[in-house]
């Protein structure tokens, strides 16, 4: 069996052809370091795609509990009691007291609470905190240290898809299908542009 300082079958064995091994294991080493980053943008990419069907990065909930005791008359004992009721530590933005009608505004999430019906309506969302954080990463949030190394995987990207057309010899390589197949999908974007009419 070959191995990477071998010749492959087709392959000179003389000198002109000793940079393919070192290719080859530089572009596998690459591979690998940047395998973490490319799930990262290809889990976002898939994400943010999908945009106007879903939220990439919040879970929408609503669900109704029963009150387990009366609303008393102060907007701020009916507040607390509410919130501990559900086990909320966190301080509203908010509170409206309106007969029997009270209604909580917090971060990420409202209470309605009906007096009268004893229910009280929590509507609200969710973090995905994994996907969050690769939407933040891939759109470039983190700004200035963040586009540095965004800059360094698109480099490496460009030298994988280079490299990767001169890393086998003869038929097998850029000399025999290989063109035909880097044509084939240089002409999936050029076709989807001329079909769709462009921007």
């Amino acid at each position: 069996m070959a191995t990477d300082d071998q010749a492959t079958p087709g392959e000179r064995p003389s000198g002109r052809a000793r940079w393919r091994p070192r290719l080859r294991k530089l572009h596998r080493d690459i591979g690998y370091l940047l395998v973490g980053l490319t799930f990262v943008y290809a889990a976002s990419g898939l994400a943010v795609n999908h945009i106007e069907d879903w939220d990439p990065n919040f879970a929408q909930f609503e669900r109704t509990v029963e009150l387990a005791a009366p609303l008393p008359d102060d907007e701020d004992a009916a507040s607390r009691q509410v919130l501990a009721q559900l086990g909320i530590a966190d301080q509203p933005s908010d509170v409206f007291l309106y007969e029997h009608e009270l209604e909580i505004q917090l971060d990420n999430r409202s209470l309605f609470v009906d007096g009268e019906a004893m229910t009280i309506l929590d509507r609200g969302q969710d973090e995905r905190p994994v996907l969050r954080l690769a939407n933040w990463l891939h759109l470039n949030r983190g700004k200035r240290a963040w586009t540095v190394i965004a800059d360094g995987y698109a480099v490496l990207l460009l030298f994988l898809a280079t490299s990767g057309m001169f890393m086998l010899p003869g038929k097998n390589g850029l000399a025999g299908r290989g063109w035909i197949l880097v044509l084939a999908g240089a002409a999936i974007p050029v076709g989807y542009v001329v079909l769709s009419g462009g921007p």
